[in-house]
């Protein structure tokens, strides 16, 4: 005969016991030793077994092994710590490797209000858009509406995708990128597609670009979508439109749950953001913003704070975040160095003046002078890269080099372009100006090594970000001779993105004695995807860039989330002598900056390039007193009229886009409950540290405390623990962090690290299983005199098991644990939770006589099944009332069909059972 088991219920196979868990398809059985932990999950087929699969009890065996109080107590730890299918009202907090901010717990319950979640979530850069999306995902996983997702998002953020989700979620995900896809292919059977064979997925936008992979996509796609960079999926030209095809094709299906991520909501563009909003309700591309009801629907489903908002309102979040210090950085340009800018522009202006009328010609001018004068400004070395090479027959792509406009699926493109007209005498000249200037010192090399110099004095670690690529060597050189005994390194576009984030990686040093200072030179190929802040806490802009967001990007590798410096600095450096330098000031980087202080956001370039074109070049010609007339012949008076009024409708833009969308509903003291209801249930970080600091104890190999790190010699510990900490690379002596954000070289210790489970997972293993680790005394009965009761009271540590009925397209059994302690004095519960954990954490005052110790525990043990059967039934089942409550009222205002259903599983699991008696302090 054939038992059906569901998740929550207790078996016995292949000689133990087990706990179900929810099945991955019919006819098998996901079961989970009562002693061990989800890695030794195995999944069995019971027609298959040699022995019948049978229900089974828990008791407390008879010949259970005597503790003492500092012993129940680690064992109380341990087993809050071992669980991971919480039964709080977050789902998914057993799993999480981290902390989360009370404001990034916002998007979550927007979403958990929706029926099937739609949101647009415009956080500023380095808020952690991405931590709050994986909230999202790893909740509705563990709730069982998710079992398939993929991420889409540029190809450069694909590694961090899956890194993040992996090391903050535990969810292992597949990378799909043109590179990865055909392999994962490879074998599968016709009729199974890549998604059907890999159901987590982070799916590079340059993938999907091609019809027949979008085509098969659509088909394929999961009913969880995220989309970061979302921006980058709406614009007009063919391959965003392309890519806004894919994803309005995917939002047509209502059931489809999809999070879609950006910092820059609003370019100025408002058909793109027409596009951007239609992705999450059809309705909302009217964007009748001054109806009141609009406004209001949009807001359950549109959430946008800057960093300011967080720092300084009700959410107190100044800690989360490191003060920024910003400093501009003039810099004399040599004789000989300013009279090269000088010539090199004036054979550009007199290339302009003979172009013709052609509007096309004139344009290619115009765009070689300024792709040339930035490489000049750049460095001699850069310079000479532009002269030395034709300009290409695709002259039009220089357009968007020069604004540092690269495609949002491509990366910064940082070769210096192709910009030398025909070559002629005059051309030759500024050739050979160029390689003069390469031999001789360099004033803004020269500028950069003295700001520098007081920095590394204090400790910083800065990333110098180049435009170009020969640049960023020429700066790599310079800094290695001016600063011998740092670590200085270059990444640009050469490198593949798997070899830049290894030669990230390779700078760290975990030598707390002798820490190494770096410096990393990099060009805008990292200025996205890969995040800097455990590594680095300063940004210098050696180069100007031309687009105000690059600028934001660049701060943001270290100004965000996780950085553990308590102060970032940047730089700004520009020559007041050079004529690009001083338009590209006056024409972009100020104006922007003007806005960023009015209305807290960095705006970006406006889309129509052709004004900023014009407004650049009558501004160098005007630094280089060029005749007034050429410019009026030029009509480039009219692009700084344009420009004018392009920014003042970017702020004012920004200024009314804040006021619409200001996420204001929702108010700390509305999400903080919630989250303290879980760290009451689960433990805070700080019990976790204190558990293993405990337990580390309790092994005979104490922690090592060295400045603001942990360290644990696991290599000392018993060869079992060795062996399981080795399957997580955890080796020798191990470097730990206590509080986030976590220093370089280091693991955050949290109740999912490694260290934490496996030791949680042992002792409670060693006191249900006395032979899976001899000699630590981990028993489950006790007795012993306290100052903190006043009368005879028993403690019953309890493992409770719940199972969840998921009612909603797809009826799913789940399984939800809680870790209780349950305090009764004769047949009453005098207190739970931690209140009862007090009162165990309470030192012994005294042994008690093993006579009176044994009569105190026989007769606990005497009254437990009439407790058991009563009080503590009662109980359980008031906690799997309350359970379905916090469901209910997390989902409450998304009228969803969605409802849970919760049924306790009875009798407990009884892990402990200790007396107290009254003892004196």
């Amino acid at each position: 005969m054939t038992v059906n088991f569901a998740p929550g219920d207790l078996v016995r196979a292949r000689g133990r016991e087990w706990v179900a868990l929810p099945s991955p398809r019919d006819g098998v059985l996901a079961l989970r030793p009562l002693s061990g932990g989800e890695n030794d999950t195995v999944v069995l087929d019971p027609v298959l077994e040699l022995f019948p699969v049978e229900p089974a009890r828990f008791d407390l065996p008879a010949d259970a092994a005597v503790t003492v109080q500092a012993k129940a107590a680690l064992l109380a730890d341990a087993m809050r710590l071992t669980l991971r299918r919480g039964a709080g009202p977050f789902r998914s907090a057993a799993q999480l490797a981290f902390e989360p901010r009370t404001y990034q717990l916002v998007p979550l319950l927007m979403a958990l209000r929706l029926s099937a979640p739609r949101l647009l979530i415009a956080d500023d850069v380095g808020i952690g858009k991405t931590i709050e999306a994986g909230l999202i995902l790893r909740e509705l996983m563990d709730r069982g509406e998710v079992d398939m997702f993929s991420v889409l998002c540029p190809p450069h953020l694909v590694e961090q995708w899956v890194g993040e989700l992996k090391a903050r979620f535990g969810i292992d995900a597949v990378p799909v990128t043109s590179g990865t896809a055909s392999r994962l292919e490879r074998g599968l059977p016709l009729a199974q597609t890549l998604f059907d064979a890999y159901p987590f997925t982070v799916v590079s936008l340059d993938y999907i670009k091609a019809e027949k992979r979008r085509e098969g996509f659509a088909r394929a796609c999961p009913d969880f979508v995220i989309v970061d960079e979302a921006h980058a999926c709406v614009g007009t030209h063919q391959g965003r439109q392309q890519r806004f095809e894919l994803l309005s094709g995917l939002a047509r299906n209502p059931e489809r749950r999809m999070i879609l991520l950006t910092a820059t909501p609003h370019s100025g563009d408002e058909e793109a953001f027409a596009r951007l909003l239609s992705l999450v309700d059809t309705s909302f591309a009217s964007m009748d913003f001054e109806d009141a009801r609009y406004r209001e629907r949009l807001a359950r489903h549109f959430v946008q704070r800057r960093r300011i908002d967080l720092v300084s309102g009700d959410w107190d979040e100044d800690r989360a975040f490191p003060k920024h210090e910003t400093k501009e950085l003039p810099y004399p340009l040599s004789q000989a160095h300013r009279g090269f800018q000088e010539s090199v522009l004036d054979y550009c202006f007199g290339i302009v003046s003979r172009a013709g009328a052609g509007q096309r010609e004139r344009r290619l001018a115009f765009w070689g002078t300024l792709a040339l004068m930035r490489c000049v400004g750049s460095s001699p070395t850069a310079a000479l890269s532009a002269l030395r090479n034709r300009m290409s027959s695709e002259g039009d792509r220089l357009e968007p080099q020069i604004y540092d406009d690269d495609g949002d699926d491509e990366d910064a493109v940082d070769l210096e372009p192709g910009t030398a007209f025909d070559a002629d005498p005059e051309l030759l000249a500024l050739v050979k100006r160029a390689e003069d200037l390469v031999g001789k010192p360099d004033p803004k090399l020269a500028a950069l090594v003295d700001a520098l110099t007081p920095l590394i004095k204090k400790g910083a670690n800065p990333v110098v970000f180049c435009r170009y690529l020969a640049t960023a060597e020429h700066v790599r050189d310079g800094l290695r001779k001016a600063f011998p005994k740092l670590t200085i390194e270059a990444v640009t576009g050469v490198l593949t993105p798997d070899e830049r984030r290894d030669r990230v990686a390779d700078m760290a040093t975990v030598d707390d004695e002798k820490p190494v200072q770096r410096i990393l030179v990099a060009t805008d190929c990292l200025s996205e995807g890969i995040n800097l802040q455990q590594l680095f806490d300063a940004v210098v802009h050696y180069d100007l860039s031309w687009n105000p967001t690059r600028h934001q990007q660049r701060e943001g590798r270290v100004d965000r989330f996780g950085q553990p410096a308590e102060l970032v600095r940047s730089i700004m450096m520009f020559s007041p002598d050079s004529a690009i330098d001083g338009a590209v000031l006056e024409v972009i980087l100020r104006k922007a900056e003007e806005i960023r202080k009015a209305t807290g956001v960095t705006v970006p370039l406006p889309e129509e390039r052709g004004p900023v074109t014009d407004a650049l070049m009558a501004s160098m010609m005007l630094r280089r007193g060029v005749s007034r007339q050429l410019t009026l012949d030029l009509r480039l008076d009219d692009g700084a009229k344009v420009m004018e009024a392009r920014w003042r409708d970017a702020s004012e833009n920004e200024k009314r886009s804040r006021a619409r969308f200001a996420q204001n509903a929702m108010k700390p003291q509305e999400v903080a409950p919630e989250w303290e209801k879980v760290r009451t249930l689960l433990g805070s970080p700080a019990e976790a540290r204190l558990f293993v600091e405990r337990a580390m104890a309790r092994f005979g190999v104490p922690l090592e405390t060295r400045k603001a790190v942990l360290l644990a010699h696991v290599k000392e510990l018993d060869p079992s623990l060795r062996e399981r900490l080795a399957e997580h690379d955890l080796r020798g002596s191990v470097r730990l962090a206590t509080a986030e954000p976590a220093p370089s070289g280091t693991a955050l210790l949290t109740r999912t690290h490694p260290l934490t489970a496996t030791l949680a997972e042992a002792l409670v293993e060693a006191s249900l299983d006395p032979e899976s680790l001899t000699g630590l005394g981990i028993g489950r009965v006790g007795a012993w005199p306290t100052a903190a009761v006043e009368q005879v009271t028993r403690l019953a540590l309890l493992r409770i098991r719940f199972k969840l009925t998921v009612h909603a397209r797809k009826e799913r059994l789940l399984l939800a644990e809680e870790a209780a302690l349950v305090a009764s004095q004769g047949s009453r519960i005098v207190a739970v939770g931690e209140n009862a954990r007090e009162w165990l954490n309470t030192s012994a005052t005294s042994d008690l006589a093993p006579v009176a110790r044994d009569r105190f525990i026989a007769k606990a043990k005497e009254d437990l099944p009439s407790l058991l059967d009563g009080p503590i039934a009662d109980f359980v089942r008031s906690r799997a009332q309350e359970l379905m409550q916090d469901h209910a009222r997390l989902r409450a205002a998304s009228g969803s069909a969605s409802r849970v259903t919760v049924e306790a599983a009875l009798p407990p699991d009884v892990i402990g059972l200790f007396t107290l008696m009254p003892g004196e302090a």
